[in-house]
């Protein structure tokens, strides 16, 4: 009779995560997230192949609950990099997480799907991919320096985030929707 399951595999991407974020990546060990989930480390290896792999999974899981956000956000530009600042600040070490290799291309391109949906309403399909990038690039550097406590000038940074965000889409929108307010700052 074969040994009953003591786990899953959504039990350990969740408890994996739970390390992540309460100690960083460096905490996310094998040991650890097998004492987590009670079973003994050798018994994570039948699910997961090794902790580059669990990382991985962690940070797929991050990425599909990044594009919910995203979506749920729907068109309004504001509103998107609202929910993205709210991600990063929920998860910082999950944010921080999908912007290295551990993750695979896959998920990553699924958080794109929201965001060029909305660049597409905004500026039209032919400029929805640039526009994309330079929203995604500047939120991602001011969440980054944020998280990392290096804005050190002083000043509201939701001030400062609310203010790029409206340059940003004013920047983006056709003119007759300039003077209607990003919903989302």
């Amino acid at each position: 009779m074969p040994t009953p399951e003591r786990t899953s595999i959504g039990e350990i991407v969740g408890e994996a995560a739970r390390i992540l974020e309460t100690g960083g990546p460096a905490a996310v060990t094998m040991q650890a997230v097998a004492g987590a989930v009670g079973v003994k480390a050798p018994s994570l290896y039948k699910r997961v192949r090794d902790r580059e792999a669990l990382l991985g999974l962690v940070g797929a899981a991050a990425a599909d609950d990044l594009t919910r956000l995203l979506d749920d956000a729907g068109d309004d530009l504001g509103a998107l990099l609202t929910a993205f600042r709210r991600f990063a600040h929920a998860r910082p070490e999950a944010f921080r997480l999908l912007f290295t290799a551990t993750v695979d291309a896959d998920s990553l391109a699924a958080t794109s799907v929201p965001v060029l949906r909305a660049t597409a309403a905004a500026v039209g399909d032919e400029q929805a991919l640039p526009a994309a990038r330079l929203l995604t690039a500047w939120a991602t550097g001011f969440l980054m320096m944020e998280l990392a406590g290096a804005f050190r000038l002083g000043g509201d940074l939701d001030e400062a985030f609310a203010y790029g965000v409206r340059h940003l889409v004013a920047s983006l929108v056709p003119a007759q929707d300039a003077e209607r307010p990003a919903q989302g700052s």
